[in-house]
This record gives structure tokens, sequence and C-alpha cells, in this order.
């Protein structure tokens, strides 16, 4: 996910507040908000896998 289609995920949330969203910018809004959710995930899964536990013992 880049930053122009966030921009876009957030273009298109201000427009639904002001003036609502068409059919053909709802489904792009959800095709972008399902990619991004999935970039999410992927990467929040990247960084638990790595978290290392380490306890008082150095363990």
């Amino acid at each position: 996910m880049n930053n122009d289609q966030i921009n876009r995920i957030n273009e298109l949330a201000r427009k639904k507040k002001k003036v609502g969203l068409n059919a053909q910018e709802v489904e792009e809004q959800k095709k972008l908000r399902q990619e991004y959710l999935k970039s999410f995930r992927k990467n929040f899964r990247a960084q638990l896998d790595n978290i290392e536990i380490v306890d008082d013992e150095k363990n």
C-alpha cells in the first residue's frame, strides 16, 4: 500500500461525509480498504513474528 492509495482512501472518506459517493466510488473505497487491511495485517503479523520475549534471566 503506497501513500497515493492511502490519500485516495482519505479523499473518498471526506467526500462521503460531505456529499456522498456514487456506486463506482463506493466499490473503489471498498477495494482500497480491503487492500489496506490486508497490508496492515501482513505488516502487523511480521512485527509479531519478530518479537522476542526475554525474561529476567535473559532466556
